[in-house]
């Protein structure tokens, strides 16, 4: 299974290292990334595998948003059944 990440706020440095170690630390493996700086502002969507992850998914969601919360990121996560059902015509 798959989920995808997307990561917005202020940049600064380290963001990508920052946010690829939690996904480490709770089994997501980033299988594709792409990110981008607009003047001041980063921008950045993951697809990760998440079959390993150690903690059910929802709780994997809340716990990298309370991340993205204490650092001035906006971090989401969605199970990539949901994100394709949405983007269907």
């Amino acid at each position: 299974m798959k989920a995808v990440v997307t990561v917005t706020g202020k940049d600064t440095l380290g963001i990508i290292a920052d946010v690829s170690g939690i996904c480490s630390k709770y089994g997501a493996n980033i299988v594709d990334i792409s990110q981008s700086v607009m003047r001041d502002y980063f921008a950045m969507i993951m697809l990760v595998d998440i079959d390993r992850l150690n903690m059910p998914f929802t709780e994997f969601v809340d716990k990298i948003k309370r991340h993205g919360d204490e650092k001035g990121l906006v971090i989401q996560a969605m199970h990539e059944d949901i994100f394709n059902s949405m983007h269907r015509i």
